[in-house]
């Protein structure tokens, strides 16, 4: 880089900022920036002849003013115009200027791209790489199309310096990590991958970022790049640190390229060729073996630098997974580590065990060290380094050490920090039931862990359990006896009643014979907890209180008596009101026989993966161990024998042959008089099936998902309905015209479906079309209803539902229609089915063609299907939604819109609003009490779409900001347009 002379320190800058810094007020400052910006602009247009000094000194300062935080509207001219100078410092400030301030969007960028083509090709290594930065920093797409092919040219030309090859294989890795599409390197590859061979270790540094990436996107292109990487790494471990001077830190050979070099090496699997394998377990023993060597010296930075290549090669270790030996190794290492007295490093020998335990060469070499690592468990200070001890006590867990393992855990979780605890009871729950030999182990292992962290336990932990007292009867009566003891506890969880419930409910005969535990004390001990309890557990209660008329008959007119009760029958709550007088009805004219039918023993559950497991992946944050990782790698084990993982419905209790309709089912007012259980109709049904692969589902199949299907009825027909038989001449036919292009106010018509289900979709002086959906986490139906305004009546009345382009992939529909229309509301509307694949944009098309006085009407509109019917709320604290809204922090994961308010801000409307768009509003969450936040996640075919949404109003202003971070960006994208438009 060429020296700064004498006369390049723009003396009138440091002046104007000691000017600045004097200022003893907000507003002084203000006052000498306009000032210093008048001064600027008029120097710029009266005097033409401004020398580059000058114009170089001018364009500093508005760079300082735009770092103030004060927005600069000119000057980007005169930043152009130095960069055709041939001085050094002018052409610098001149690139720095326009990193820093020039959009993309700019209209300078052409002119700013000539410049830049100028100093590529000028052979000049210092304008080169003033050029190389300046498109580096600036990153656009408009960049990469410009010089992504002539950048791999420059980086492989044997006469380009080597500081610019530096430059060029950064400034190719970032255009590449921004538009990967246009940076191609077909002819380039092979000759890129012998960067590493390259004399220079600065090149070699900068290739090999660039290599890592694209090899993680390409592997096959580039997989000659592991022998090479390998015959340098060999270079460097082997070196002593007086061979490499120049790249030595603290007494370190190459540290960052060495750690380079073993993060690309896990890019691929072990080397195929003996000799370069070889070479490498070579590499990797002699990095263990310099870990045992005494440091060179005492400052941290040598130890810092040793370790973090050590921890990559014990990454590359586990990640080959082939090596017995350097894997028990690798184990005994990280052993020494957990006692250092630096914490990080405890933290990341617990870390990489974690992994360690999950390979069958290892996992016993990790057993060893199970003691420690308890100790860390219940001393350690750092609550991160306690969480990696609670995951590798739960990885290095099996049949032999079950026991001690949850024993401690449940120890610990008495004092465990609150972040930590709901991870902690899943973990339990989980090697509770894995390990358990006996069953009564597991009972008091689950009922235990309620006692002390009830708070945490989910819904998931307690179906668990009860599944398998179900399933298993060799356990049921010590359940009930265990479970009778723990409720007589003054201070009882709730969900201890929810499981005391559930259990007495079913077989409380068994313990029934003890006159501790008589039927009337069983009922007695139940009822004293249930003032206490909320609304789920009260009904849960209501319906254990009559399995117990059907247990012990003697026991009806004490329960009759609390069911009659005014608190009961009366209650505010519909549903346990309905429970109540349902209950009472069904005790007094049932007879036992029907009684013990309708109320008889719940049949086992099926078998299916534990949903526990579900529960603890979604815990799992990133840089985590991945629990299928652990899962999948556990030797020892099953699971137990016929659980399923769908949670008991307390409803079933009640009535184990015959389902109750959800009072939440019917949310459009349109079930039938027909009888429960009754398959609807085929024709008005929508079923959308975001997950199956089979094709829409048959009326039989449609009384399923908690009555779901069979609850929405086709509805029935309405006295002053008036059909007319469409008649079979040619004037009824079908009309053969092509369908219309949708109607210009076709998307203003879907955005008013966007937040609600129902309503008129279209209408004009002939017709009217209303809509009533309904959506419930993957499934989805709609009816259609038409009305024909006029006297007169309709022929060859047709409609059809089609998908426009990429929505033919992403979404199957189809319609069914009935041929037939007239005067008033159609009794049989019609439908349509979907089946959605994956996240989509565009909505499905409906033409409906009718003739009228012998004129073709034909019209197209939008089916109101967004992406948004798909949500499922999710409720989430504080602490959860600000650390998930950070690790959705990728850019193309945001969307953001600035935009002024369409409506009135009243908050009641917005809150309305948030809530049909299908998410959670989440409250006292956000630290501005003024601004709404919202979670769900969007169900579909491929994947679970993770949403979580920002609303900021500002009413003097009239204006939102939305933000919305998902884990797809696509959706992002989409449902900040959608929503832009309903606020």
């Amino acid at each position: 880089m060429p020296a700064v002379s004498k006369g390049d320190g723009m003396r009138g800058l440091a002046v104007f900022i000691s000017d600045i810094r004097n200022c003893k007020s907000k507003e002084a400052e203000i006052k000498r920036i306009n000032k210093e910006l008048a001064n600027i602009r008029s120097k710029f247009k009266g005097d033409k002849a401004l020398d580059g000094y000058s114009k170089k000194k001018y364009v500093c300062k508005l760079l300082f003013i735009f770092l103030l935080g004060h927005d600069i509207d000119f000057g980007h001219m005169e930043a152009v115009n130095l960069l055709s100078s041939n001085k050094y410092t002018e052409k610098q400030i001149g690139y720095l200027f326009i990193s820093v301030l020039v959009n993309s969007n700019s209209e300078l960028i052409r002119l700013i791209n000539n410049a830049i083509k100028n100093d590529l090709s000028s052979r000049n290594p210092t304008f080169m790489c003033l050029a190389l930065h300046c498109i580096a920093n600036v990153g656009s797409r408009e960049m990469a199309e410009a010089f992504a092919s002539e950048i791999p040219r420059i980086l492989v030309a044997g006469d380009t310096m080597d500081s610019v090859k530096q430059s060029a294989a950064l400034c190719l890795l970032r255009l590449y990590k921004t538009s990967p599409d246009l940076v191609m390197m077909g002819e380039w590859t092979s000759r890129v991958v012998h960067l590493l061979n390259d004399q220079h270790m600065g090149v070699v540094t900068a290739a090999i970022s660039l290599i890592t990436c694209l090899s993680q996107k390409n592997p096959d292109e580039f997989k000659t790049c592991v022998s090479l990487a390998v015959s340098r790494l060999s270079r460097i471990v082997s070196s002593a640190s007086t061979d490499l001077q120049d790249y030595t830190y603290y007494f370190v050979p190459a540290p960052w390229l060495s750690c380079k070099l073993l993060r690309l090496l896990q890019c691929y699997p072990p080397p195929e060729d003996g000799a370069v394998k070889g070479r490498l377990v070579e590499c990797l023993e002699t990095i263990l073996n310099k870990a045992q060597e005494p440091p060179k010296s005492k400052k941290v930075q040598h130890s810092n630098a040793k370790n973090a290549i050590l921890f990559e090669a014990i990454s590359l270790i586990i990640h080959y997974d082939s090596e017995p030996n350097l894997l028990v190794r690798a184990c005994n290492q990280l052993g020494q580590f957990l006692q250092h007295r630096e914490t990080n490093l405890r933290y990341l020998a617990l870390e990489s065990m974690c992994t360690l335990a999950s390979s069958e060469f290892s996992h016993e070499a990790v057993k060893t060290h199970i003691e420690t690592v308890i100790n860390a468990l219940k001393t350690e200070r750092d609550v991160s380094v306690r969480q990696r001890a609670a995951d590798l006590l739960y990885a290095m867990c099996d049949r032999s050490n079950a026991k001690q393992i949850v024993a401690e855990m449940l120890s610990y979780l008495e004092t465990a920090d609150y972040s930590i605890r709901e991870e902690m009871v899943l973990k339990v729950a989980i090697l509770a039931e894995k390990y358990a030999v006996d069953y009564s182990w597991y009972v008091d292992t689950i009922l235990n862990l309620i006692r002390i962290a009830g708070d945490y336990v989910s819904e998931e932990v307690w179906y668990r359990v009860i599944q398998i007292v179900i399933n298993r009867d060799d356990v049921q009566g010590y359940a009930a006896k265990t479970v009778f003891e723990a409720l007589q506890a003054p201070a009882c969880h709730e969900n201890m009643v929810k499981v005391g419930g559930y259990i007495l409910g079913e077989f409380g005969n068994l313990i029934a014979g003890d006159p501790r535990s008589s039927p009337l004390v069983q009922f007695n001990l139940l009822h004293s907890k249930f003032h206490l309890c909320s609304v789920p557990t009260r009904a849960l209660l209501l319906s254990a209180y009559i399995k117990f008329i059907n247990l012990f008959p003697e026991t009806k007119a004490t329960i009759q008596e609390v069911l009659r009760c005014d608190s009961q029958i009366r209650n505010s709550d519909v549903e346990l009101q309905q429970r109540a007088v349902e209950y009472l009805k069904l005790s007094s004219i049932a007879s036992t026989d029907v009684l013990a039918t309708v109320l008889e023993e719940m049949p086992p559950f099926p078998e299916r993966e534990s949903s526990i497991l579900a529960k603890l992946k979604k815990k799992k944050g990133p840089g985590a161990v991945s629990v299928t990782e652990l899962e999948d790698n556990k030797r020892e084990g099953g699971e137990l024998n016929g659980e399923g993982d769908r949670g008991p419905d307390p409803a079933a209790m009640a009535s184990s042959n015959a389902s109750t309709p959800s009072p939440s089912a019917d949310l459009l007012g349109i079930r039938s008089a027909a009888p429960v259980g009754a398959a609807p109709t085929s024709v008005g049904s929508l079923l959308v099936d975001v997950f199956s692969e089979a094709g829409p589902a048959a009326p039989s199949a449609a009384v399923n998902d908690d009555g779901f299907l069979r609850d929405l009825e086709q509805p029935t027909e309405t006295s002053d309905s008036l059909l007319v038989e469409g008649s079979g001449d040619s004037d009824s036919a079908s009309p053969s015209e092509d369908p219309a292009p949708p109607l210009s106010e076709a998307d203003e018509l879907l955005n008013k479906f966007v937040c609600k289900n129902n309503g008129v979709l279209f209408e004009n002086q002939l017709l009217q079309i209303g809509i009533k959906s309904e959506y419930r986490q993957n499934l989805g139906r709609m009816y259609l209803f038409y009305g024909n305004k006029t006297s007169v009546q309709f022929a060859s009345f047709t409609t059809t539902v089609s998908c426009p382009g990429e929505l033919q992939s992403q979404l199957n529909a189809s319609d069914q229609t009935s041929g037939t229309t007239g005067r008033g509301w159609s009794p049989d509307p019609t439908g349509t089915q979907h089946r959605v694949l994956t996240d989509f944009s565009d909505a499905p098309l409906l033409n409906i063609k009718f003739r009228y006085g012998g004129a073709l009407q034909n019209l197209t509109l939008k089916l109101p299907v967004t992406i948004n019917k798909f949500f499922q709320p999710t409720e989430m604290t504080s602490h959860d939604f600000f650390q998930r809204w950070k690790q959705l922090s990728q850019p193309q994961q945001e969307a953001q819109k600035i935009f002024k308010a369409n409506h009135s801000m009243d908050t009641e409307v917005l809150k309305a609003k948030l809530l049909g768009l299908g998410t959670a509003l989440l409250d006292d969450v956000d630290p501005n009490s003024e601004n709404y936040v919202c979670a769900g996640v969007i169900q579909t075919k491929g994947q679970q779409v993770g949403c979580l949404l920002r609303l900021e109003p500002n009413g003097q202003a009239q204006m939102y900001r939305l933000t919305l971070r998902c884990s797809k960006d696509s959706v992002s994208r989409r449902l900040c347009e959608l929503l832009a438009e309903q606020f």
